[in-house]
């Protein structure tokens, strides 16, 4: 055997020098194509100097207050926009901006217009640019929008707790009932746990890419959506994985509880974080001055709820658990709606609405997941779900749902 050579620690570093150099050279090229690309200016070339500008400005939020209107817009066209006159209700008005009437390529503006709007009533606004596009919104019921304060964070409060933490809690109530079922029973049980979790990743799915459809096209509202919700499925599966090497390395915290324990975890996990985005449906409709929809939102989801409670403890019917580990999963599963109203709210943005959903959504795929496979054991999960306990709680989940969901409108 030929000994190594020696290498000098000189020509190692050299060595390791080059190597970051070709990394990061095809980075500049790449940053100097770009610029070369918008210093050339490549519309200038194919359609002259005098093409029309393409401006398009999107309503971010809305707010109504003493001070009259307060409407945040953002610049989703790639050209500058300047906002140079506005009108309400066909009326041309004073405003003020912050930062600056000319925005560029995904900058916001806050507008300030002092108009004395009236309760109860439907209000247009109109921004005009420099070059007389016009872009609308409508404010369908003219309501205050709460703001930041004792009394409303209290009211938010409330409304999270009766929707999310006492419906969850009473579906917990049912533990002791899962503690006496048999073999079908259980297999009954996680089928209906299935069952519920489908519809509302259904359900999930839906909503978030409604909103997203409606987002500034820069936003990308679709693509955003799918990616974080499968950036939440790997979250949690890693999350599975870390729960069950606890259990099989024996730790001290994990080891009076089973693979049942994990599942009940994982579940409260995606449901809270389901519920996380009820209660910012439920902020953003009272914020909106949508009195009506809030409250049926509001009656909806508390029966909604309490099935995602027994969802919660199916998967315990063969483990020794405390009353304070159902308080724990009570809490995980409830409290949420109470973060999520107060962000509905207060600061609602569509945006974060999305990305919310796409959480809650991914997370409650990897939870069918983990428990159909439970569910099977040794047997395939198609094999598993022709048995008619398992089909029949399929059925009876999708059925529960779907009734309560009739009271979300």
């Amino acid at each position: 055997m030929q000994p190594e050579p020696n290498v000098s620690p000189a020509r190692t570093e050299m060595a390791a020098g080059s190597v970051g150099l070709r990394a990061v050279l095809p980075l500049l090229l790449l940053v100097g194509l770009v610029g070369f690309v918008v210093w050339s200016g490549p519309a200038d070339a194919v359609l002259g100097d005098d093409h029309p500008p393409v401006e398009v400005l999107a309503f971010q939020r809305v707010t109504l207050g003493p001070d009259g209107f307060v409407a945040t817009v953002i610049n989703d066209g790639p050209d500058p926009v300047t906002i140079a006159q506005v009108q309400v209700d066909d009326a041309y008005w004073e405003f003020s901006v912050r930062p600056q009437r000319r925005l560029a390529h995904l900058e916001r503006a806050t507008l300030t217009i002092p108009y004395p709007w009236v309760v109860g009533e439907a209000h247009v606004l109109r921004l005009i640019t420099s070059t007389g596009v016009t872009f609308d919104y409508e404010v369908a019921v003219a309501v205050a929008t709460p703001r930041p304060g004792g009394r409303y964070f209290a009211v938010f409060t409330l409304i999270g707790f009766y929707v999310g933490v006492l419906p969850v809690a009473f579906g917990l109530l049912w533990f002791p009932v899962m503690l006496r079922l048999g073999r079908t029973g259980l297999d009954f049980a996680l089928a209906l746990t299935v069952g519920l979790l489908v519809f509302l990743l259904i359900e999930a799915g839906h909503e978030g890419l409604e909103i997203a459809a409606g987002l500034p096209a820069s936003f990308q509202g679709e693509a955003l959506f799918v990616c974080v919700a499968i950036s939440a499925f790997l979250a949690l599966e890693t999350l599975g994985r870390w729960l069950r090497g606890r259990r099989v390395r024996g730790d001290a915290s994990a080891a009076n509880y089973g693979r049942g324990w994990e599942l009940a975890m994982l579940v409260a996990i995606g449901i809270g974080l389901h519920n996380f985005g009820e209660g910012l449906a439920i902020g953003a409709a009272f914020s909106l001055g949508e009195a009506a929809l809030g409250t049926a939102l509001v009656i909806g989801f508390i029966l909604h709820n309490t099935t995602e409670g027994l969802a919660i403890v199916s998967p315990l019917a063969r483990e020794r658990v405390h009353v304070k580990d159902l308080v724990q999963l009570g809490a995980i599963g409830g409290a949420p709606t109470i973060a999520g109203a107060w962000v509905g709210g207060f600061v609602y943005s569509s945006v974060w609405s999305v990305v919310f959903l796409a959480v809650g959504a991914g997370a409650i795929a990897q939870v069918v997941v983990q428990v159909a496979r439970q569910m099977a054991g040794d047997e395939s999960v198609s094999q598993h779900l022709t048995k008619a306990p398992v089909l029949t709680g399929l059925l009876a989940g999708f059925g529960v749902m779907y009734v309560t969901g009739l009271m979300v409108g």
